[in-house]
């Protein structure tokens, strides 16, 4: 289902005349218009980045974060994002890269490809040092991607790479932090929402979800609703909402092909679950966008 989700790839960021990118700088002075990213899609690229200035808003999934200056952004394929309340003076500075960029000739060990494919927090407030850190690796790269050299490409990935080795000890270090101040239930409820993501578009019971955690159905809604304010069902019936969303972005798709990708069973129930959700059917949704 994922491909059939609007899925930019990084030539909206490059040059029309250039080759397909698989690596891309974005800073300062390299801004693109780009797709419209103020509505839910996916892209087929790796992005590590930091807040320079200015504030911004990012959905991933079923988060929001707000992004404020020193603020590390990780983005992965898998997540549906969007971006919003974008103030006049932000700045950044982000590095792009598919994974076929920087898994060819084993430029990056299997364990930091790991961590890019279990990211499960997309951004992280630094401390000043963190950030002076992150901040000067990137600058670096900044220096050194647009640099002619007979070996660019390979200086890129190794570049990379060492700042995703100081992004991976950067990451670990706060999750061990949360860990040891997160409660049981909200370590449960992060588990949980995790699965959601995963899972949602195929299963919808809350039972398959409590017992992927080995607890009851009773004590998933109990302590889901405790720590979120919403039941287990809620969080489910959001996550497959946010993927009828980004599919219906698609115009090759018909609203009956929608529904049959998100399983409902057919085109009626599928339309009856959109428009209890948002007040209007997913076919007016989809001439809107």
């Amino acid at each position: 289902m994922a491909s059939s989700i609007p899925t930019y790839s990084l030539h909206y960021f490059s040059n029309p005349a250039d080759k397909p990118a698989e690596v891309f700088f974005l800073d300062e002075h390299t801004h693109s218009a780009g797709p419209p990213l103020n509505a839910p899609y996916r892209g087929n690229y790796y992005k590590i980045g930091i807040c320079l200035r200015g504030t911004l808003e990012l959905k991933a999934n079923l988060e929001t974060y707000s992004i404020e200056p020193n603020c590390l952004m990780l983005i992965t394929p898998h997540v549906i994002k969007e971006w919003a309340q974008l103030s006049d003076d932000h700045d950044s500075l982000s590095v792009f890269f598919t994974k076929e960029f920087i898994t060819s000739h084993n430029s990056v060990q299997a364990d930091s490809f790991h961590f890019l494919e279990n990211i499960t927090r997309h951004v992280l407030p630094l401390s000043e040092a963190e950030a002076t850190t992150i901040t000067a690796s990137l600058r670096f790269l900044q220096q050194k991607f647009p640099t002619p050299h007979p070996y660019r490409e390979q200086v890129i990935k190794n570049l990379i790479n060492s700042l995703l080795y100081e992004v991976i000890a950067i990451y670990d270090q706060h999750h061990a932090v949360l860990q040891s101040t997160q409660t049981r239930g909200q370590q449960l409820t992060s588990a949980f929402k995790n699965l959601v993501n995963a899972h949602s578009a195929v299963e919808r019971s809350v039972k398959f979800y409590a017992d992927q955690l080995c607890i009851t159905p009773k004590h998933l809604t109990e302590t889901v609703r405790e720590i979120t304010g919403k039941t287990a069902s809620d969080w489910i019936e959001q996550a497959v909402l946010l993927e009828a969303k980004a599919l219906l972005q698609n115009q090759q798709l018909s609203v009956a092909q929608i529904s049959e990708l998100l399983h409902f069973t057919d085109q009626s129930a599928f339309s009856r679950f959109f428009r209890k959700s948002l007040g209007f059917s997913p076919t007016a949704y989809k001439q809107a966008g």
